[in-house]
C-alpha cells in the first residue's frame, strides 16, 4: 500500500495506490469510497483488486475539510452529475493512464455514494463501471447510462433505498444495448460489500455486511473485467 497525492484542477488530494504483484503493465481501477469516507474497508478492497491483477487507486473525496462539510459538497456534485468530486475522479483516472505500468484500460468501482459516482462515471471515459448498492437514482437511470461503458452492478434485496433498482437498471441497459451484468442478492442489504459503520442498525434498517454476497459479487466483477478491461 502506498499513500500518494493526486493533482487535480482544485489542488492536491490524498489517495491510496495498490500495485499488483509481478510485472505489468496492468489495467487500472479507480475505487470510490462511500459517504463515510475513505476507510480501512476501501483500502482492503483496493488491495484485493490489485491482487487480482489491476492497478487500484482510491482517491479521498473528503480531502478538503471536515467529513460533514465534504459529504454535503460531494453529495451535491453527485446529484448534479458534475463538479469538483467528478474532477477528482477524472484526475485519478488520468494518473493511472499516464503510468508506464498501466495498459490504459481503466475501470471505476464505487460503494453506496461511490456506487452512484461509478454509475454516473460510466459515461466519463472509463472502460467498465462497477456500482455496488448505489444511492436511489432509479428515476434517472436512462439519463445516467446513455452512452455508458459496460456495467456490472450489485444490489441487495433488503436494501430499503433500492427496491426494484436492479431490475430497472438491467431493463434500461438492455434497452440501450449496453453490455451488463446486474444482480440483486436476496439476503443482502445496503452496504453489504464495504462494511459501513451502521452495525447496530443493520438488523432493523437493512444495512450491513454480507460476506457471501460480496464474495459472489467480486467473482462476477473480475470475470467482467476479464471480458471488458483488457
Amino acid at each position: 500500500m502506498t499513500d500518494i497525492s493526486i493533482e487535480t484542477p482544485n489542488g492536491s488530494i490524498d489517495a491510496v495506490l495498490e500495485t499488483p504483484p509481478g510485472k505489468g503493465p496492468w489495467p487500472g481501477v479507480v475505487v470510490i469510497h462511500d459517504a463515510f469516507g475513505l476507510r480501512e474497508p476501501h483500502r482492503a478492497i483496493a488491495r484485493q483488486i490489485a491482487d487480482n491483477g489491476y492497478l487500484a487507486i482510491a482517491p479521498n473525496l473528503f480531502a478538503r475539510g471536515g467529513v460533514v462539510r465534504c459529504m454535503r459538497a460531494v453529495m451535491s456534485d453527485l446529484m448534479a452529475f458534475e463538479g469538483r468530486a467528478f474532477e477528482d475522479v477524472t484526475a485519478a483516472r488520468q494518473l493511472l493512464s499516464k503510468r508506464s505500468d498501466c495498459t490504459g484500460a481503466i475501470g471505476v468501482a464505487g460503494f453506496c455514494m461511490g456506487g452512484g459516482f461509478a454509475l454516473i462515471a460510466s459515461t466519463k471515459g472509463f472502460d467498465a463501471s462497477v456500482p455496488f448498492h448505489p444511492p436511489p437514482l432509479q428515476s434517472k437511470y436512462s439519463e445516467i447510462v446513455d452512452g455508458a461503458c459496460p456495467i456490472v452492478a450489485s444490489f441487495g434485496q433488503r436494501d430499503p433505498l433500492n427496491r426494484g433498482s436492479g431490475q430497472r437498471l438491467a431493463e434500461v441497459l438492455t434497452e440501450k444495448h449496453i453490455p451488463h451484468d446486474v444482480k440483486t442478492y436476496p439476503h443482502a442489504g445496503h452496504s453489504f460489500a464495504d462494511r459501513a459503520p451502521l452495525h447496530a442498525l443493520a438488523r432493523i434498517t437493512g444495512f450491513g455486511e454480507n460476506k457471501e454476497a460480496a464474495a459472489d459479487a467480486w467473482q462476477r466483477v473480475f470475470t467482467f473485467f476479464g471480458q471488458h478491461l483488457q
